[in-house]
């Protein structure tokens, strides 16, 4: 027979497997079930049974390799794994909310620190798991709402759609679609060992509006709308004699409006230029095109429900902007704190907008 200290991690699953399948039973009960079950020469103390229940998030972690190892697989770098684990504790306890993506931006910085070189993980996906649960963080995943577009007039329109695509080359093929950001939000989610009591959350926004070829030859100067003319950032300057195309209301909203006015100067740009071109756009309440006098561009509104899934811009074009901002965010967060500022979230409306044109 083993002894109960050889216990494989495939085991010590089992037994957290046995327990979950039978959440009334005791774990002296468990002890002897796993010494029948596994063979061993003896009871595995309760202690041992407990310390096994708690493992049990980082038992599933494991790859099969790891799972028929008896021991736990040393950690490659505990000296930037300790540190890193501190400043998680310490940003919790100062209320600061982390993405995974931040964590991995300071485990990044951490290394250069030390000097890892060659040695330097690659902080994947896999890495921050396995690093949460040797720590005991959590982290939960928040999903989009693709989901809620009509498939069955997705089915019933596409013949349309493709018909009226047939009469333009890619090039001549432009979709349009606007996108709020809340560009000094703190995440929805975040890793820490306790729930943190949260601060309201900054809902300042800058929509922007993108338009593109299908092509990619061709995309137009991003308009972006603020709540104000001339926000405290622009040091009484406008938008324009800073370098952007920017429009401002109380909510920071596309309107009727500025969409009537975005239109126009398309249809102006591509009658500079002799262009005939097909705009694809949603059926949003603000994209009135009925009364416009539009001489070289073509509007076609896709269906209401469909656009979640077949609007170019909605394809990963957006997520991609929006994931390159986030990295400006990130890094400018890492410097906040180790500035020991409040609010490492915490951005000017000119600032976001010049990370956004970066992006």
């Amino acid at each position: 027979m083993k002894p109960s200290s050889s216990l494989s991690n495939d085991q010590k699953l089992k037994i957290c497997h046995h327990k979950a399948a039978n959440p009334s039973i005791k774990q002296l009960a468990l002890a002897n079930w796993a010494m029948q079950e596994f063979k061993l020469s003896k009871v595995p103390t309760q202690g041992t049974i407990s310390n096994i229940l708690a493992k049990r998030q980082q038992y599933e972690s494991m790859d099969s390799t790891e799972l028929t190892s008896k021991r736990q697989k040393a950690v490659k770098h505990p000296e930037l794994d300790n540190v890193l684990a501190n400043w998680v504790l310490q940003c919790q306890a100062r209320r600061v909310a982390l993405s995974g993506d931040l964590i991995k931006e300071k485990a990044r910085q951490f290394a250069r620190q030390l000097e890892l070189g060659e040695r330097t993980p690659e902080f994947s996906n896999g890495w921050l798991a396995k690093f949460n649960i040797r720590h005991g963080f959590k982290a939960q995943k928040s999903y989009g709402e693709s989901g809620s577009a009509d498939l069955d007039a997705i089915d019933r329109n596409m013949p349309t759609i493709k018909e009226k695509l047939q009469s333009y080359s890619l090039q001549d093929i432009y979709n349009m679609d606007e996108t709020g950001l809340f560009y000094r939000m703190t995440p929805d989610r975040t890793i820490a060992r306790r729930q943190i009591e949260g601060s309201k959350k900054d809902k300042t926004r800058l929509t922007f509006v993108f338009a593109a070829t299908a092509d990619g030859s061709h995309k137009m100067e991003p308009l972006i709308i603020g709540h104000t003319q001339r926000p405290h950032a622009f040091n009484r300057k406008s938008g324009e004699q800073l370098g952007f195309y920017y429009r401002s209301n109380a909510k920071a909203w596309m309107t009727g409006l500025i969409f009537r006015e975005w239109l126009q100067k398309m249809d102006q740009q591509m009658q500079d230029a002799n262009r005939k071109v097909l705009l694809l756009l949603d059926n949003a309440p603000s994209h009135v095109v009925r009364v416009l006098p539009l001489t070289n561009v073509q509007v076609f509104l896709f269906p209401a429900n469909t656009t979640s899934k077949i609007q170019p811009m909605d394809a990963g074009i957006i997520a991609a902007f929006k994931r390159r901002y986030r990295r400006f965010q990130l890094q400018d967060a890492i410097d906040r704190d180790e500035q020991q500022k409040a609010d490492i979230y915490k951005v000017d409306q000119l600032i976001a907008m010049k990370w956004a044109k970066a992006a």
